[in-house]
């Protein structure tokens, strides 16, 4: 079995994989003219306006939900994966696939606010719904959610449910299966209440847990401040082959780094646009922005706060092609929340393995939250004018049963598990939007225009030439009439 998978694996990761998505991140940049800078400052004023309504959550609450399954165990044990297998460098890759990847957030996010549906009296969309309402794909749409079901609700929890068992076991001793029932029940409490208990809850959570943990980091980097320069030196040149140590493995800093940092940040994977397809916003280019800002969250902070606790410490080690060791100063201690662990209790002695632990529960509870949403959107898409009930009624059970097994059973083969189905979502999502850029591009450029003109922007997709967004369609004609009315 592992062996298969891990073959499956070379296909869907392999070097010509990494760096189609890297050019794809870098194509849409320069098509949006690198919008994730032009727009920084409306990115963060965006976050926080906008209400929920019945049908629909709040801006911020998309992101929060966005966050939760994008600030997950790629945050501690991925960062650490990646600095064993690529070294020091592989946290630059990370940076880079984090800044260019939040242009093909911003693309796929908008493409879900103008295609997405109003369904059982919510908002639902993604990319299985704008596959077939702007490509007309059925066919491929149906593959997407069919793969997306596979990810998120069998093999993507069990490396969220592994990873807190893994870590309230090393840290307390908690028995696995005691782990696993307790997440279990949790879990059926907030998604047997619907969506918007899990963006209730998602937005209590997440920013909390991101901001503890990043403080702690900041605590870790003040203590060793004079090592700034070096560590900062040390990534680059390994990311370059610059190093003599990390020359010879610049292949796999690329890699990893790329690789998970896209499991980490999710920026073309199509998790975020789920949420984003959520919120109740005026313009669809809004959530764009916002849900392009949840890549720097998850990356450039929470991310970093992870390597730069590792790296600031010296609390890990590195692996060369051959199996010896580049670098070995934990010895015995596996890739993963070990070494985080390490960095905090050398710091701050007996803390670290519970510190790990607790951030670790909340990090990757949240990330099985927001995995259910999305594989209920896509079971909602599939049964579309058909009683969904006891669908969802199914999957509540089969994702139980998923993370249970993953809270029981051995990290490697779940993280696998984990790659093939990140895989599947990105080969399909990344040619999707590909050839459907052009719709959120005229999105942009619309609420560009129409902010200019010193407007609140608003969206009328048959005056830009969008077919089959018929929500919006809607909306701009019940605006016109109350207008003319008025």
């Amino acid at each position: 079995m592992e062996a298969f998978v891990n073959g499956l694996n070379g296909i869907l990761w392999s070097d010509t994989v990494i760096y189609i998505l890297l050019g794809v991140g870098l194509l849409f940049s320069l098509l949006t003219r690198f919008l994730q800078v032009r727009h920084f400052k409306e990115m963060m004023k965006l976050m926080f306006q906008g209400k929920g309504s019945d049908a629909g959550v709040s801006s911020f609450q998309a992101l929060s939900m966005a966050l939760s399954v994008r600030v997950g165990t790629g945050n501690i044990a991925g960062v650490a994966t990646a600095i064993f297998y690529g070294g020091p460098g592989a946290v630059f890759w990370m940076w880079l696939i984090a800044f260019i990847g939040a242009s093909n957030a911003f693309i796929e996010s908008t493409l879900a606010q103008i295609y997405k549906v109003k369904q059982g009296g919510e908002y639902r969309g993604g990319p299985a719904f704008y596959i077939e309402k702007g490509l007309g794909w059925k066919w491929f749409a149906v593959l997407f959610a069919f793969a997306a079901i596979l990810a998120m609700a069998i093999l993507q929890p069990g490396v969220q449910a592994n990873a807190i068992a893994e870590g309230l076991d090393n840290a307390f001793g908690v028995n696995r299966y005691l782990t696993g029932a307790f997440i279990i029940s949790l879990f059926a409490f907030i998604v047997f209440g619907g969506t918007k208990r899990i963006a209730t809850a998602a937005t209590v959570i997440v920013p909390f847990m991101a901001l503890g943990y990043i403080l702690l980091s900041l605590v870790i980097i003040a203590v060793h401040i004079t090592e700034l320069p070096a560590v900062i030196s040390l990534i680059f040149r390994s990311a370059f082959a610059l190093d003599s140590a990390f020359g010879g493995i610049i292949g796999m800093a690329i890699s990893w780094g790329v690789k998970r940092g896209i499991y980490s940040n999710e920026a073309g994977q199509g998790t975020g646009a789920h949420p984003a397809a959520a919120a109740e916003v005026t313009h669809p280019a809004k959530q764009g922005f916002v849900q392009a800002f949840s890549v720097y969250i998850d990356t450039l902070l929470v991310c970093s706060a992870t390597a730069f606790m590792i790296l600031f410490t010296g609390m890990y080690n590195t692996q060369a092609k051959d199996g010896s060791f580049i670098v070995n100063r934990i010895s015995g201690v596996e890739a993963g929340p070990g070494y985080t662990q390490a960095a905090i209790d050398s710091i701050i002695p007996g803390f670290g393995a519970g510190f790990v632990a607790v951030a670790l529960f909340f990090f990757a509870f949240t990330t099985i939250m927001a995995l259910y949403y999305i594989a209920e959107t896509n079971v909602e898409y599939l049964r579309r004018g058909k009683n969904s009930r006891w669908a969802k009624l199914i999957l509540k059970f089969v994702m139980i049963a998923a993370v249970f097994y993953g809270s029981t059973n051995e990290s490697t083969l779940a993280w696998a598990l984990g790659d093939v189905g990140l895989g599947l979502m990105v080969w399909v999502n990344i040619i999707a939007i590909l050839f459907l850029a052009k719709p959120a591009l005229l999105a942009l450029k619309d609420y560009e225009r129409q902010q200019k003109l010193g407007l609140d922007p608003t969206f009328d997709p048959k005056a830009l030439g969008i077919k089959n967004a018929d929500y919006w369609e809607r909306e701009s004609s019940e605006q016109n009439e109350q207008e003319q009315v008025s």
